[in-house]
């Protein structure tokens, strides 16, 4: 990274906060959260990440932020594949985005259009599409009830 980069991402990591999560206590987002781990989405949106040791950078040194992202490429199946190639990832490979922020979707940007094209409508249409090395947790939701569906979305809208 450049030294341009790095004073931005400083900058930025001292001056703008990640959303503060909402409703946390209600049961209903609790509930959602323990759906989450059971059906493996912690798997690539780990919850907790702790950053690197840099001297150099002690704004951004060893903090622990709770992205719900692994930062890491992952085959998500033909259904999301677009057949191009970018950089390292294939056409069926994407980098696991970050959730947190996630529930003021809506709020700050008008709409509720989610993934890499837009083409999920709401956060449950989002784990729908998920395919390939996420087919697992995919099945998983979908054998949940209507309410632990709720409670899953409920707990997404939280972040």
């Amino acid at each position: 990274m450049t030294d341009k980069v790095l004073n931005f991402v400083e900058f930025y990591s001292q001056h703008l906060a990640v959303p503060a999560r909402r409703n946390m206590s209600e049961p209903g987002v609790k509930r959602g959260e323990m759906l989450f781990e059971q059906s493996g989405c912690v798997s690539c949106h780990r919850p907790t990440i702790k950053t690197a040791v840099r001297a150099d950078r002690q704004a951004l040194s060893q903090q622990t932020i709770h992205p719900y992202t692994d930062l890491l490429l992952h085959d998500m199946g033909e259904g999301l594949a677009d057949n191009r190639s970018e950089f390292v990832a294939n056409g069926r490979e994407w980098r696991t985005p970050p959730l947190w922020g996630l529930g003021y979707t809506e709020e700050v940007n008008g709409h509720t259009s989610f993934l890499h094209d837009g083409r999920a409508r709401n956060e449950l249409e989002a784990v729908l599409w998920h395919g390939g090395e996420a087919e697992t947790s995919k099945q998983r939701v979908l054998k949940m009830s209507k309410q632990e569906r709720d409670d899953l979305v409920a707990f997404l809208k939280s972040l």
